[in-house]
């Protein structure tokens, strides 16, 4: 297992990331990036995990729960 760390200096970064996320990856994001337009569109169609930073408790829920499927379904 891994972690891939991209901080999105441009909206052009989330480009660059389809091509080096491995198969079987799970994505998590900012919720802020669900707002970006088409890129957030493209982004919750892909399937990415959004996570609300602004409520702690909420996106501890949602990263335990992805861990959890994660580990029962075998995926990175």
């Amino acid at each position: 297992p891994f972690v891939i760390v991209c901080n999105h200096q441009a909206s052009l970064d989330l480009m660059g990331m389809v091509e080096v996320i491995p198969e079987r990856c799970v994505p998590i994001a900012k919720r802020e990036l669900l707002y970006l337009g088409t890129v957030g569109w493209a982004c919750w169609l892909s399937g990415i995990i959004f996570i609300d930073r602004r409520r702690r408790d909420a996106a501890i829920g949602v990263i335990s729960r992805t861990a959890s499927a994660m580990r029962r379904e075998n995926v990175r």
